[in-house]
């Protein structure tokens, strides 16, 4: 059996740390402190040449299971849709209006923070309900 591979997902983005932290908040992830020697990032980021200063930032998760998320500063906006996307599974185990309703009740925690809310996709003989939505960069999503 081959060994299982710890990984961490990378964004291409704008603004490294704005969108770390909304991911911070909506997975309840955390970022790791400032390198040793630094009091704060700020502290950092202020010792690096001007074109470096904020261009990256990661967050992980508290429990140490799930994957690390990087973010790295691209000249280039977003354009076209995402190949890859996060689904936050929010209704795990749920079916029917119990599910729906967390699914909603998700969307609205996540719009308050910046999130557009795109669609609600209802329940069909073959899905349960799902909510695709976009972060505060504009990269696709989904509540499941």
């Amino acid at each position: 059996m081959s060994e299982i591979k710890k990984f961490q997902v990378t964004f291409d983005c704008a603004e490294p740390e704005r969108l770390a932290r909304f991911w911070c908040e909506v997975l309840g992830y955390v970022t790791p402190p400032p390198p040793e020697g630094f009091t704060t990032w700020d502290d950092f980021n202020r010792t690096l040449p001007p074109e470096k200063q904020g261009s990256w930032f990661a967050c992980s998760d508290p429990s140490g299971v799930g994957p690390r998320l990087f973010f790295q500063r691209v000249p280039e906006g977003k354009s076209v849709k995402n190949r890859v996307h996060l689904d936050v599974r929010v209704g795990t185990g749920l079916v029917g209006d119990e599910r729906l309703a967390a699914l909603e009740a998700e969307c609205a925690r996540l719009v308050a923070l910046g999130a557009t809310h795109v669609q609600t996709l209802y329940a069909d003989e073959e899905n349960e309900s799902c909510i695709p939505m976009l972060d505060i960069e504009g990269n696709e999503f989904c509540i499941d």
